[in-house]
């Protein structure tokens, strides 16, 4: 099963009616790990007015937590949880930090600082595609390097590692839907000039890509 989700941790900072609202997103693949980013934030900002969160701590959708920490009920943590379901996020915690301003922004205006907040932070997040990936182990004589390159550059998939032995040895991560016919196309391109062993499967965040994106 494939899924959206943050990547790596991201800031986001505006000010509305002089009230600072700061989004913080991340990924967290279970409920402790969701928790302790948002500990982590209110020790960070213990002087806040507010810290609200949200989460998605799994990939089905199913362990939903929100929290409006203070601000009128309905206001802040569940119109931040529904903009991480609109946009398929499994695995993201946000949290929105407020020091409030002196000027009272009324529900719809909360909700739309918050919800609004958070949207704007993910717009900028690093979001990845979680899929089934298939390692390759790729071996190539040094004179035959430049064409693998090559190859690898104009095809989806991600270079993990390379070693420089009596051989080139580079381990690639492709998902495992299409690793049957990127090993083929590869043997093609390179001729024979290549071996290819497969290596495990697992869940890779691969960087989305035009197709990908939703």
């Amino acid at each position: 099963m494939s899924y959206l989700s943050v990547f790596s941790p991201c800031t986001y900072e505006k000010v509305i009616e002089r009230s600072r609202f700061i989004a913080n997103c991340a990924h967290a693949e279970s409920e402790e790990q969701a928790r302790t980013f948002i500990a982590g934030i209110r020790a960070e900002h213990s002087l806040a007015t507010h810290n609200c969160f949200a989460f998605v701590a799994d990939r089905k959708g199913n362990l939903l937590r929100f929290s409006d920490d203070g601000e009128p009920q309905g206001t802040a943590g569940m119109p931040m949880l529904e903009v991480l379901k609109n946009k398929k996020l499994f695995e993201t915690v946000a949290v929105v930090t407020r020091y409030f301003g002196g000027i009272k922004l009324g529900a719809g205006g909360l909700v739309r600082a918050y919800a609004g907040t958070v949207s704007e932070a993910l717009a900028q997040a690093d979001i990845r595609e979680y899929t089934p990936c298939r390692e390759l182990m790729l071996t190539v004589a040094y004179e035959n390097f430049d064409a693998l390159k090559k190859f690898l550059s104009s095809h989806e998939c991600t270079v993990k590692d390379t070693d420089y032995a009596e051989k080139v040895c580079v381990l690639a991560a492709v998902k495992a839907e299409n690793a049957p016919a990127f090993a083929a196309a590869l043997t093609d391109h390179m001729a024979g000039r290549v071996a290819v062993e497969e290596g495990e499967e697992y869940l890779f965040p691969f960087p989305l890509t035009e197709k990908t994106e939703r």
